[in-house]
């Protein structure tokens, strides 16, 4: 069993910035695919960024690529979502997810575990 804590979440105004953290409990914490997801109101959740175990590969939506910044701290067992220059269409809940399968992953129905979520909300 892997939990999740996501912590880091706050009013920031547009063209501001936040970096989210999850802290993951467990001792292979190396060995899973981290991903960063969010969902607003009224929509669903949608992919945000992924790493790979090792931290070998990232991924992005394609929308997001140049602001958002995955990384992960195999040590702390912590991944990170650095995010930049933030629009109020990023407002959302951003949940922290888990894969302790797969090398990289994308799809939510691919995540085992998941974290309580943390708010994000933009504006001025």
């Amino acid at each position: 069993q892997v939990q999740l804590v996501e912590s880091g979440g706050g009013l920031v105004q547009p063209g501001g910035s936040l970096r989210l953290s999850c802290a993951a409990s467990g001792r292979t914490f190396s060995s899973y695919c981290m991903g960063w997801f969010r969902q607003a109101p009224g929509k669903e959740r949608e992919f945000v960024a992924a790493i790979s175990r090792g931290a070998g590969s990232t991924r992005y939506a394609d929308s997001l690529k140049g602001r958002f910044t995955i990384s992960r701290d195999n040590a702390k067992n912590t991944v990170y979502l650095q995010m930049n220059s933030l629009k109020p269409e990023d407002a959302a809940s951003y949940y922290c997810a888990a894969d302790p399968r797969r090398y990289m992953a994308m799809r939510s129905d691919e995540y085992d575990y998941w974290g309580q979520g943390t708010q994000v909300t933009v504006s001025s």
